[in-house]
């Protein structure tokens, strides 16, 4: 174990000390680790051949484009190569045109792609046990996520909330799990792990790898990011179960059991096309109501949903229809609020979304942990213990068990509080943004410069984004 450990660490060290290299040559954290998978494709994909003594008929990708094609080049006649090969692998069917979805090269000095290469060459990726591959890989993916230059943190969802959110829905083994906005496959690997404990049936584990789980997102470099994180943890080792589509253009037809997910925020990209389906019950060019709708629409009859959205789906006026057909044809039992802090993208402040399809709302159950909660990505980042009352209050195997921990006259800021559906449904516009908690004073006193600093960071981005809010309520131009 201690052995497994240290070659892990070595080898994070080594990705990250190459990242470097080609930063300092202008290549990008998130063009780098684009580059890194397709190259790790191509050496795992010759170690297949070798490990079957060298029978070709294994290999996945066609001859002329292989892992040795490439090393038999140098300068600009192995760039050509490497342009060559994924051209031609992008068209390619199955899990390699996946993994090669519009892929291009990013890297065009030939002494920063040998070096790339023969990092990777040196290394034995196949023979190295599932578990260490696989989280080399969210340890880059999570680096990728942080890079605030890049822009990538929208793709990342903390492992700590996912893992949560996977805890209390429970999806079971012998069930699909979609994620319909999938980013890196965090939601969809985290309930791969937690279903493949369920079992040791061989049946079960092959329907778990091959046809349990499936997800889309709207852009290459993402999918091609979550299916090499699938791919290396053992799933979809022909197929992927990740498409490069965009999940709101049309009503599905393939409905699942749980859906898992944390969609894009904000308004659709502009040039996209208008959304105009007979499932939904309001037209919006806001991302996560449609997402909501999308969801509503894809889980069967049972089905369960945790979903990871922000305030504003709570109160926005052109969310009102969508609330009260969630408390109304759904079972809409619990609201987890978060706090700010917890997302790369900052001063956004969200809530899980957690509810059942083919059964009315009774009663809504919030767990507030948001007041008096103070996290930041560098000094207090989130982490599964903090959202271990939350999950004991959940009551996974029978929700008829809760108790509330708020009571007015002895514990006003009791964090968990049920409201009867009745009174959700007389709220104006349906409005789901409650909070009763009091903030305590002079908590501030007791941050360091650096955690006050990301505070007043935070509340400028909130109120911003409040802000702007307001402003497309108002329907004012400023």
């Amino acid at each position: 174990m201690a052995d497994t450990r240290a070659k892990e660490a070595t080898l994070i060290k080594k990705v990250g000390q190459l990242a470097d290299i080609m930063a300092a040559a202008g290549v990008g954290f998130t063009d780098y680790l684009t580059q890194l998978t397709y190259l790790l494709f191509l050496k795992m994909d010759k170690e297949l051949v070798d490990a079957n003594w060298g029978d070709t008929s294994v290999s996945k990708i066609r001859p002329g484009y292989r892992w040795e094609d490439l090393l038999r080049e140098t300068g600009e006649d192995l760039v050509d190569q490497y342009e060559s090969t994924l051209d031609i692998l992008s068209d390619e069917p199955g899990i390699v045109g996946t993994i090669f979805t519009k892929a291009t090269n990013r890297i065009e000095s030939p002494v920063y792609l040998e070096k790339l290469i023969s990092f990777i060459d040196a290394e034995e990726w196949l023979v190295m046990d599932g578990d260490v591959k696989g989280k080399l890989y969210e340890d880059i993916l999570q680096k990728n996520g942080s890079d605030k230059k890049s822009g990538a943190g929208q793709y990342f969802t903390p492992r700590a909330l996912i893992d949560a959110i996977v805890d209390v829905v429970n999806p079971r083994v012998g069930e699909t799990v979609a994620d319909p906005a999938c980013g890196t496959g965090g939601f969809l690997l985290a309930a791969f792990q937690h279903m493949d404990k369920q079992s040791k049936d061989l049946h079960d584990k092959e329907f778990l790898r091959n046809k349990a789980l499936r997800g889309n997102d709207i852009t290459p470099l993402v999918v091609t990011m979550s299916s090499m994180n699938m791919y290396l943890h053992g799933v979809g080792l022909n197929t992927s179960p990740i498409k490069c589509e965009d999940s709101l253009l049309r009503e599905p037809t393939d409905l699942v059991d749980v859906v898992l997910a944390n969609p894009p925020f904000g308004a659709r990209p502009a040039g996209s096309v208008e959304i105009h389906r007979d499932d939904f019950v309001t037209e919006t060019k806001n991302n996560q109501l449609n997402f909501v709708q999308h969801i509503m629409s894809l889980l069967k009859r049972g089905g369960r949903a945790g979903v990871v959205v922000p305030d504003n789906v709570l109160f926005e006026r052109e969310g009102k229809e969508i609330r009260r057909k969630l408390l109304t044809d759904f079972n809409l039992h619990t609201i987890l609020r978060l706090p700010t802090g917890i997302f790369y993208a900052q001063g956004v402040q969200t809530n899980v979304l957690f509810f059942t399809k083919g059964e009315g709302t009774k009663e809504v159950w919030f767990y507030d942990y948001r007041t008096d909660v103070k996290h930041t990505l560098v000094t207090k980042p989130l982490t599964r213990k903090n959202l271990d009352d939350f999950v004991e209050c959940f009551c996974v195997e029978d929700r008829s068990k809760r108790q509330e921990t708020y009571d007015e006259e002895n514990h006003p800021n009791g964090r968990w509080r049920k409201y009867s559906v009745s009174d959700l449904l007389s709220r104006d516009l349906v409005n789901l943004d409650i909070t009763w908690m009091t903030e305590a004073k002079n908590e501030e006193d007791n941050l360091s410069i650096e955690e006050l600093l990301e505070r007043m960071e935070d509340r400028i981005k909130t109120i911003q984004t409040s802000f702007a809010e307001l402003k497309k309520e108002l329907g004012n131009e400023f």
